[in-house]
């Protein structure tokens, strides 16, 4: 799983209120260089979106996010999710999935949570919400004592600060929401959003 984050870079992050828009989406973030996707759930259509895109474009690394509860994650996966997101650490959560050998990335904002994690045996971990708890900042101070811990900075990564992350030795990949705006996605302009993802993975490459 880390070598797919790592390459895709930057993971767009999206509310799916439509399950017709997923494979065309699917299709579009591919098409742009980024084949991978956090399918938040904070709608209805998340765990049929997840399903559309396993089984129509298998080439994505679809992800669930905003699972808050071992019952959600177990839905995402029976979906299609290859790995369960959160936004904070639920360590029921967390060993629900390692003892069903999914790939799980919890969220933290704290060195006692990133202690948490690793007491887990976790190597990779969310930072949420990056801009406000510190940003890069904060991850050059998580970089001495937690050297072997890998990062997904989420919440704030934009266009003009996506490199400033990208280049953070800890660093493996960044979560954005901009790639796929959600008046483009209620209109069905995925040329746009491909164009959108594009701009991402070159800006990635413009770094890695």
């Amino acid at each position: 799983m880390q070598e797919i984050l790592y390459k895709v870079g930057i993971v767009p992050v999206i509310k799916m209120d439509c399950v017709e828009h997923a494979v065309p989406l699917a299709r579009a973030l591919a098409n742009g260089g980024l084949p991978a996707a956090e399918i938040t759930f904070r709608s209805e259509a998340a765990a049929g979106s997840i399903r559309a895109i396993a089984e129509a474009v298998p080439e994505m690394f679809v992800c669930a996010g905003t699972v808050l509860t071992p019952e959600t994650a177990q839905q995402a996966v029976e979906a299609g999710s290859k790995a369960v997101i959160s936004p904070g650490l639920n360590l029921e959560t967390v060993r629900w999935s390692i003892q069903h050998g999914v790939p799980v990335i919890p969220g933290t904002a704290t060195p006692s949570e990133v202690e948490a994690c690793m007491r887990e045996g976790l190597e990779l971990v969310k930072l949420f919400p990056a801009e406000v708890v510190g940003g890069v900042n904060m991850l050059k101070a998580m970089a001495g004592p937690y050297a072997g811990m890998k990062f997904m900075p989420t919440g704030g990564v934009k266009p003009g600060n996506a490199k400033d992350y990208l280049t953070q030795k800890n660093v493996l990949c960044c979560g954005g929401t901009w790639i796929v705006p959600m008046d483009l996605l209620e209109a069905g302009k995925f040329d746009e959003i491909e164009k959108l993802a594009r701009e991402a993975a070159q800006l990635r490459d413009s770094v890695r």
